[in-house]
């Protein structure tokens, strides 16, 4: 049996916890909501998220019934937005499968659109107090530094030692306890440069005791970003703008964004021109946006531009002002539009 100080780890837990609003009335659909919007996101950021999207999708029938872009809306600037169709998809199979209720079960949850092996065990664990250990970033963390392993994290090997260590540390009476405190400890103590002195944990956690903790987890080498250079160009038709929704399938699925060029090395009117046939008058530069997604990290040069023929173009639509707000944008695009919007004359914002 592995030795971990639950009992103190518990305490400390019950002690200093964040109050969050998911760890209040907590529900399956609650439990479900708020672990996919904490997965890749801070906790901080995830909180105004939350308490909007239960107004707005209070229950898994009012999420299943919800239309597609309405949920992306919702979900605009948390990015990862895959996150999101799967919730979508998830509520509406089980609405058609069990009549709204989220199963208890573990082979039921994981035939579920979008859970994988740590939402299922978060929803089985948090939601139904299950003895299931949710492995995170900040559990590997704190297990790797706790029982010095040693092995890569990013190894498929390593990741079921982890899981393993993290089953076998679970308390006896209140396991749930013991794995949400666990990522709470990673989440605010065990972070990359750990507050050993503070931690519950620390008089049996070998990485600390060997003066090592900084040492670990070990993980390969992150993938290299790639650097694009964009040249947006914000195009505008009596109150219109130009837009294209993104193709499902593609990173940016049914996100709304600008027309925009990988490294122009000649006007952007002049480009349009050649292009679409579609002439514009330049109007001014807006601020630059840098907007990074997956391994990517994108450098937005955005031009406003202007023009008199509402020609159509293959894949984009002229969309009016007072619908724009209603839409979801990229992170990068949504920026984009904010300073586009600054800078306009009020009047024309008059419908």
């Amino acid at each position: 049996m592995k030795n971990l100080d639950t009992a103190a780890l518990h305490q400390w837990f019950k002690e200093t916890s964040r109050p969050f609003p998911w760890r209040e009335n907590t529900t399956p659909y609650r439990v479900w909501i708020s672990e996919v919007m904490l997965q890749q996101t801070r906790a901080s950021v995830v909180i105004p998220y939350f308490e909007r999207w239960m107004q707005l999708f209070p229950d898994l029938h009012g999420l299943a019934s919800a239309s597609l872009e309405e949920v992306i809306k919702a979900w605009e600037g948390l990015g990862y937005y895959g996150r999101a169709r799967h919730l979508h998809e998830g509520a509406r199979q089980i609405v058609s499968q069990y009549k709204g209720i989220i199963p208890s079960n573990r082979e039921q949850l994981e035939k579920t659109k979008g859970l994988g092996p740590y939402m299922v065990n978060a929803i089985l664990s948090f939601a139904f107090h299950q003895r299931a250990a949710a492995v995170d970033g900040n559990v590997t963390r704190v297990l790797a530094r706790h029982f010095l392993v040693e092995d890569d994290i990013a190894r498929h090997a390593t990741k079921k030692n982890i899981q393993a260590l993290a089953d076998e540390v679970l308390d006896v009476k209140k396991p749930w306890i013991t794995a949400e405190a666990l990522i709470e400890l990673g989440a605010t103590l065990c972070q990359s440069k750990p507050l050993c002195s503070f931690c519950p944990l620390k008089s049996t956690c070998i990485a600390s005791n060997q003066n090592r903790a900084e040492e670990f987890p070990v993980k390969s080498k992150e993938t290299q970003v790639t650097i694009l250079n964009r040249s947006v160009a914000v195009i505008e038709e009596n109150s219109s703008l130009l837009l294209r929704k993104g193709i499902p399938g593609k990173i940016m699925a049914d996100l709304y964004e600008f027309p925009y060029f990988e490294g122009l090395d000649h006007p952007l009117p002049h480009h349009i021109q050649t292009l679409w046939g579609l002439q514009t008058t330049f109007v001014c530069s807006l601020p630059s946006v840098r907007h990074s997604f997956t391994r990517y990290q994108a450098h937005l040069f955005p031009i406003h531009l202007r023009t008199n023929e509402r020609k159509m173009i293959k894949d984009f639509e002229w969309v009016h002002f007072d619908k724009i707000d209603q839409l979801p944008f990229s992170a990068g695009h949504r920026r984009v539009l904010d300073h586009f919007l600054q800078r306009i004359d009020p009047q024309m914002m008059l419908f």
